[in-house]
């Protein structure tokens, strides 16, 4: 059976050539902080675009084995080179209607004016807003905050079936203050899900995927109170503590955020609106704009 030398004269030759290529490296490396004037050693050409030693500085760390060393160097020459063949074909197939400056400038120019915006809103914008002024705006666009879906606030646990049921089914059912404490102690040594907390708002269709099939639905979601289900590996406790329809008006405490977020783009809004404009006028004043007609 014919052997296929592991090293063919191609490979070989490319192989020595990374090596060479290392030496290099390791030269300009150590004489870059001594030698103000050196010759650039070019390593790779493809057409006009050359990749030259001093690019390659620095991506070979120290204290880096021989052989890590070639590989390195080698995908990094290797990479380039399949990056240049690329931008080159990207280059030369540039529709003639479109203007690579032009589109530069604009990117430019929108990225320049968004990190000013952005200073300038978080030198200037007072972004506190009081519950007052929340409730204010929520009263008057209520028909901003219609729900799309039903939305209730429901306690869960879900706890397996070997965990002690009689101590669960006291402190769930207890109206006692001091038994919520309990109660999360029970529930973060037991429970495998647990949802105590009775100011949050869930959508129905989020806790209705957290309950066995068909426990909480459109249909039963408003008369299901007080409840305990199994689905054989596990109980689940649950409590419906308040529901809203769908296809209605989100309550206050559910549309708080979306409110805040509403007025805080509406200040940040006016605040670049009035200070291009006072912007305009000083420039104005001072005969820095000219129209030219």
């Amino acid at each position: 059976m014919t052997m296929i030398p592991l090293f063919s004269n191609r490979y070989r030759t490319a192989w020595m050539g990374v090596i060479t290529l290392i030496g290099c490296l390791c030269l300009w490396q150590c004489s870059g902080k001594t030698s103000e004037k050196k010759e650039d050693k070019i390593l790779a050409k493809v057409y006009d675009r050359n990749l030259y030693l001093s690019e390659l500085e620095g991506i070979v760390p120290e204290q880096t084995s021989a052989a890590d060393s070639i590989l390195l160097v080698s995908a990094y020459v290797h990479r380039w080179i399949r990056e240049q063949l690329m931008m080159y074909e990207a280059e030369r197939n540039i529709p003639k209607d479109l203007d690579i400056d032009k589109l530069v400038r604009n990117y430019r120019a929108s990225l320049v004016r968004y990190n000013f915006e952005e200073k300038l809103i978080a030198e200037k914008l007072d972004s506190t807003v009081s519950n007052d002024e929340l409730l204010a705006y929520y009263e008057s666009n209520k028909d901003q905050f219609q729900l799309e879906s039903t939305i209730l606030k429901c306690l869960i646990l879900k706890i397996p079936t070997e965990a002690p049921q009689n101590e669960i089914n006291k402190l769930w059912y207890s109206r006692n203050p001091s038994d919520e404490i309990r109660l999360n102690a029970y529930a973060k040594q037991w429970a495998s899900l647990a949802l105590l907390d009775k100011n949050k708002w869930y959508t129905l269709q989020e806790l209705a995927a957290l309950l066995p099939k068909g426990t909480l639905t459109t249909d039963n979601v408003s008369s299901r109170k007080d409840g305990t289900v199994s689905d054989g590996d596990s109980r689940y406790y649950y409590r419906v503590m308040e529901v809203v329809q769908g296809k209605t008006t989100a309550p206050f405490d559910y549309a708080r955020e979306q409110a805040l977020k509403i007025i805080q783009h509406r200040r940040k809004h006016e605040l670049l609106e009035n200070w291009k404009q006072e912007l305009y006028q000083k420039e104005l004043r001072r005969e820095n704009i000219k129209i030219l007609q």
